[in-house]
């Protein structure tokens, strides 16, 4: 059996990589382009807000390309999560740059868009069916209120519904919420490959060149699917992948090293090799998928939980860095003796010291040893006018707070904008992070005819 290619451009799409990288790919026979829109990294903001993770102006201009040389040279292209959680306005948004890049090259393609949004009805009904669990431990079971809550709800979908729109002739596939790997694995299962080497490759493609030395996600990487193993390669001479960097991104994002779960199936690596056989050039093999009793998807969903209000400053003073912590604790007091009428569960201060044990916090070994810090502190509240008007106070009394042994009273923090307190918006949270059993694909394809 003939093998099978995949160009993966990069790891997020709009987040731009080289067109020479990608237009070297084309000096093979490519059976598919594959690129992954979308993450959880960036938190439920994006979900809820039903925004996209990079600008319209990144995504066109990685789509043209895209686009441009895949529908002219018939190869499918397919876009996983897209516009970055995978929800109708972002995929609306993908849908309308696409149309917008047929209609300025005059090109004409058929377009499957998968819809992974679930109604709240949807998801209540299964609940009540005892069909949801939680994906961890820590996360408390799913309530109606919760799901009435959520402002949209997803759930990540395997290769079924883009083997069907593959099946069915697509140029172009939009992909709401998909698991990541899986856009990568359709075109493989596509051509009758192993599903595990399949599932295992687009493990590695979906992240770019982030397998190869030096690592990035921004740039191009191809993979090829044989009979009884895959390879990849870096398209950049610049970068080189080797047996340790494809071995070290097999266990990139993953709880154990080698076993990986996905919606119906597990994936087990615990027998792979990984040998270069030529310059840059690595082969797997031994990659296994076990298929599962049950098929669970994960769910997604977000909701509305406060708004915030935010100041950064510098502080310079060795006098007030020895005692930040206990000053930002007496300055949170002032404030909420200020604020006696309002309930202190409707608002929240809070302090981070960037140069200061910001990230880990209390978890940091290494002593402070510095001359000035950068102080950022956030008000979180019921509604952005309690949080803008917290803020204002915390910024305020901070500003001028009097501590032991200061010899300057003209101001304690350094601004660099004016004015100096942000307002942030709407904070959201995820509302649902759970498992649903399902015992058939619930995704809907809707077709396209798109061009001149």
């Amino acid at each position: 059996m003939k093998e099978i290619k995949i160009l993966s451009p990069c790891g997020m799409l709009g987040y731009g990589f080289p067109a020479r990288s990608f237009m070297r790919g084309f000096e093979e026979e490519i059976h598919g382009i594959v690129v992954d829109a979308g993450s959880t990294d960036a938190g439920p903001h994006k979900l809820g807000a039903g925004v996209s993770i990079v600008s319209k102006r990144a995504l066109r201009k990685d789509l043209e390309l895209i686009v441009t040389n895949g529908v002219t040279r018939k190869i499918p292209i397919i876009i996983g999560s897209a516009g970055g959680a995978g929800a109708k306005p972002h995929v609306e948004s993908t849908i309308e740059i696409i149309q917008e890049i047929l209609k300025d090259h005059g090109l004409k393609a058929k377009i499957a868009v998968i819809w992974a949004d679930f109604s709240q009805e949807t998801i209540i009904e299964a609940n009540r069916s005892n069909r949801i669990q939680p994906l961890t431990a820590n996360i408390p079971p799913l309530t109606e209120e919760t799901i009435n809550e959520s402002i949209n709800i997803v759930a990540q979908m395997g290769h079924e519904p883009i083997l069907e729109a593959l099946e069915n002739g697509s140029d172009i596939i939009i992909c709401g919420r998909a698991y990541d790997p899986s856009p990568f694995a359709a075109i493989g299962i596509y051509h009758q490959k192993d599903p595990g080497l399949s599932y295992h490759l687009g493990k590695i493609l979906e992240c770019g060149a982030l397998c190869a030395e030096p690592g990035t996600t921004k740039d191009s990487i191809l993979g090829t699917i044989k009979d009884h193993s895959f390879t990849v390669q870096s398209l950049n001479p610049q970068r080189k992948c080797t047996p340790i960097s494809v071995a070290a991104h097999t266990f990139y994002e993953k709880e154990h090293p080698y076993i990986l779960h996905g919606p119906g199936f597990t994936l087990d690596l615990s027998a792979c090799e990984f040998q270069e056989i030529s310059e840059g050039v690595v082969q797997v093999t031994n990659s296994r998928l076990i298929p599962s009793e049950k098929t669970f998807i994960k769910l997604e969903g977000a909701k509305k939980a406060a708004y915030r209000t935010f100041v950064i400053a510098g502080v310079r003073d060795p006098i007030l860095i020895d005692n930040i912590e206990e000053i930002e604790h007496r300055v949170k007091e002032q404030t909420a003796e200020y604020y006696a009428e309002i309930n202190p569960e409707d608002y929240q201060v809070n302090f981070l010291n960037y140069g200061m044990n910001a990230v880990l916090g209390s978890k940091e070994n290494a002593p402070f040893n510095g001359h000035e810090i950068g102080v950022m502190f956030e008000v979180i509240a019921k509604t952005q006018e309690l949080a803008n008007s917290i803020c204002a106070t915390v910024r305020s009394t901070f500003l001028h707070f009097g501590y032991e042994k200061r010899k300057s009273t003209a101001g304690n923090l350094a601004f660099p904008f004016a004015p100096s307190d942000i307002e942030f918006g709407p904070v959201y949270e995820f509302s649902i992070y759970h498992l649903m059993e399902i015992d058939e694909s619930p995704f809907q394809i809707e077709y396209l005819e798109e061009g001149n």
